[in-house]
């Protein structure tokens, strides 16, 4: 694959400074100090941890961002969502829309349980009417936790596949590794999830999950497991699993619940948005379905709150 995007040496180079930064701030902070909320906003929870990401992000963009290149930053946690770089372009003359979290998986990170995750789906500047579909590359870097050395950084073009690198955080060194999303053609004795990772929702998820495996395997039987689930509380981490093999399934409801809530007397928590799924391209090229409720394509645009529903199989056979 040719990396032939104007972009591609900034995103990886930033990814892995923003990676660099929150390792180091393991060393100066403990898992209390990480996990103190910092801000709360419409979006999400920014904690502690979020900040070390956030500053090395606009500092590397200042640094770093050129006219040739220029684009709209669209990420939570900094100055009304959006920003432009490098500063001297207007938002109308910006080459390309950039959309970034820059750590997917907060909460298992925050608590060294997990890898967590930084998202870049870069797609052209079409204003207000630039969808995630025009994502035409993508990139994401895995944040180890304290006690994992290697860590994985993937990235697709549209249209020419999907590559993994393995870096080694201790010596520095890389290595291209091949890997692929499963070929079964049964979510049976392999991971395959629902998520339902708050308070508020859980119930009617996981009568879902549990009215899936009665219809495709009929009742349980004593002593077995049809299949088992994995709450990854990161969207980019969850795609991961899949494009890498390691799970079948995976499907995000949330926002389809709000009606059943409200009538309950409920507010819809937290769900996926844009940003948590700007990686999608890659999952797709790796030859993952991922979709929209019903069936539709992620149609959706390129800002920080839209509620996003999506489902990804391992190959089309599961999917039917």
């Amino acid at each position: 694959m040719e990396n032939n995007h104007p972009l591609f040496d900034f995103v990886k180079t930033m990814q892995a400074t923003i990676r660099d930064n929150v390792i180091a701030s393991y060393a100066d902070q403990d898992i209390q100090k990480m996990s103190e909320i910092a801000a709360q906003n419409e979006e999400d929870t920014i904690y502690e941890i979020d900040r070390v990401s956030d500053e090395a992000l606009v500092i590397f963009c200042e640094e770093n961002a050129t006219e040739e290149s220029s684009f709209i930053l669209i990420a939570e946690g900094i100055s009304d969502g959006e920003l432009v770089f490098p500063n001297n372009v207007s938002k109308e003359n910006a080459k390309h829309q950039m959309i970034i979290d820059p750590i997917d998986g907060t909460r298992g990170i925050m608590y060294q349980k997990r890898s967590a995750w930084i998202l870049t789906g870069i797609a052209p500047n079409k204003g207000q009417d630039t969808k995630i579909t025009d994502i035409d590359f993508a990139m994401q870097s895995e944040i180890p936790i304290q006690k994992q050395y290697l860590c994985d950084v993937l990235w697709a073009h549209k249209g020419q596949g999907f590559v993994c690198e393995r870096y080694n955080h201790l010596d520095k060194s890389n290595e291209i590794i091949h890997l692929a999303a499963s070929q079964k053609d049964t979510i049976g004795h392999g991971f395959a999830t629902i998520s339902r990772f708050f308070p508020g929702m859980r119930e009617v998820l996981a009568r879902i999950d549990d009215k899936m495996a009665e219809s495709i395997f009929g009742k349980n039987l004593y002593g077995q497991a049809q299949y088992f689930e994995d709450q990854y509380i990161c969207s980019g981490g969850q795609l991961y699993e899949i494009m890498v093999g390691h799970d079948r399934f995976c499907a995000d409801l949330r926002p389809l619940t709000e009606p059943l809530l409200k009538k309950l007397g409920y507010e819809l928590g937290l769900c996926c948005h844009p940003y948590d799924i700007c990686t999608a391209l890659i999952a797709q090229e790796a030859g993952v379905i991922v979709e929209g409720a019903f069936g539709k394509p992620l149609d959706i645009p390129l800002n920080l709150n839209t509620p996003v529903t999506f489902l990804a199989y391992a190959n089309e056979r599961i999917r039917k």
